[in-house]
């Protein structure tokens, strides 16, 4: 996890809600990604995913969503997957006014999973 400053340096809590709003606007608008949230709940997603990427960006709080090995298991998900996710995120981010080394921070963080959300 980063320290707090790239949470700050980002723009803290509401920054993060709004690239994961841009973020999950583009992931549902992806035809080859968005059928794995076809029965999700996207309220509980949305705040999932903003503890995850505030916990990633080191901020004052902790990620207690299910274990990713387990939270993927049952998708099947492939590398292209995972790209096509990081992708969204990325320029979600980037879009978001996040800085291009703050963006590889935390994309850094994210790609660290890409074991285990593959269930490899």
């Amino acid at each position: 996890m980063q320290d707090q400053s790239l949470y700050s340096e980002i723009g803290g809590h509401e920054a993060v809600d709004a690239v994961v709003s841009d973020f999950y606007d583009r992931v549902l608008a992806d035809e080859s990604v968005a059928h794995y949230f076809d029965n999700t709940d996207m309220a509980k997603q949305h705040a999932h995913q903003v503890q995850f990427i505030s916990a990633v960006a080191g901020g004052p709080v902790e990620y207690d969503g299910e274990d990713m090995r387990e939270a993927h298991a049952h998708l099947g998900l492939t590398g292209d997957d995972f790209d096509a996710i990081a992708n969204h995120l990325e320029a979600a981010l980037r879009d978001n006014g996040v800085s291009e080394s703050n963006r590889a921070s935390i994309l850094d963080e994210v790609e660290a999973l890409r074991a285990p959300i593959l269930n490899q």
